[in-house]
């Protein structure tokens, strides 16, 4: 996926106004339009330059493209860094601005999946309720085990009286709930936007993500650890030391057990109504030879075992 600069695109400064963005666009628009335009690649630039124009006139998106940083050329490699969109607040539900489907996959990969949106002009009420914000946060995998109480911070746009782009930053104690999971909200009533005209304020709505974990990983309540065993554990069958998030445990692995072997442990998974499971996948490991003894052994096992585990290829 390749980066795309989209101020680059707009012959725009980092530092432009909101009005200068909607006046380069004109211009460009104008001197592209398929319909009109003389210009080689015109057709291409037009839809190059709508989707500079969708990010850079939303404070939102925006603010959030500018958060990738600076250290990004246009055309090269991309992936966006890891949790680069947590504590971003933003208004609203899913995308539903402009038909993210014509646009490319760089823009679908940061507001497609991200669910920023552009929040439709609607009339000003009086004693209307305010609009309700989201964000993703990214806990761990022991936050949501133990339930804990957390400091996060989020980041919103807005614009100062000069009409440039700026993000103002609050910090809120929130408490996770325990055997929460990824996908799952966490509503904070009145946190949201401000009313108007004294209406009640909208909620903030934080989406849970979690931070990849160095051992474990996550399937809706249930655990899994791809535990390393060696070859005579799996043959001959053993009873060793599991770590688990809840601590160390036994586990007995049957003989004859094979590489992937999924071996359960019942009810250690996210706690729930029904808690989860927590599976061990076996992953065979050899021992490395290098000593000569270690070649030697391996050598011996070479001659005693008639083995070849390419027969099924017919080789």
């Amino acid at each position: 996926m390749e980066y795309k600069d989209y101020y680059k695109i707009m012959g725009l400064s980092r530092t432009a106004t909101q009005d200068e963005v909607k006046r380069a666009y004109r211009k460009l628009a104008r001197k592209y339009h398929p319909d009109v335009s003389k210009e080689k690649d015109a057709e291409a630039k037009f839809k190059e330059l709508g989707e500079a124009y969708e990010v850079l006139k939303d404070t939102e998106k925006r603010a959030a493209y500018d958060k990738l940083g600076t250290n990004w050329k246009a055309g090269e490699d991309f992936r966006p860094p890891p949790n680069w969109d947590e504590g971003f607040e933003f208004k609203g539900g899913n995308f539903t601005g402009s038909d993210a489907g014509v646009f490319s996959d760089f823009f679908e990969q940061l507001f497609g999946r991200a669910g920023f949106h552009s929040p439709g002009h609607e009339p000003h009420q009086f004693h209307a309720r305010g609009q309700d914000t989201h964000a993703k946060i990214y806990i761990d995998l022991e936050d949501s085990i133990k339930g804990t109480t957390r400091n996060i911070s989020l980041s919103a746009p807005e614009m100062d009286a000069q009409g440039h782009v700026q993000l103002k930053h609050r910090n809120l104690n929130i408490k996770i709930p325990q055997g929460i999971k990824p996908g799952q909200h966490i509503r904070l009533a009145g946190q949201g936007d401000p009313g108007l005209g004294g209406g009640k304020a909208g909620d903030l709505l934080l989406e849970i993500a979690f931070n990849n974990h160095p051992q474990y990983r996550v399937s809706d309540t249930d655990i899994y650890l791809d535990l390393p065993v060696t070859p005579w554990e799996a043959r001959l069958g053993a009873k060793i030391k599991v770590p688990t998030p809840g601590g160390i445990v036994d586990l007995k692995i049957p003989p004859h057990s094979e590489q992937g072997t999924k071996l359960r442990l019942k009810g250690l998974g996210l706690p729930a109504k029904t808690p989860g499971n927590f599976y061990v996948i076996l992953q065979i490991a050899l021992p490395p030879a290098h000593s000569e003894e270690a070649k030697a052994a391996y050598q011996k096992m070479q001659h005693e075992f008639d083995f070849n585990p390419r027969i099924s290829m017919g080789v």
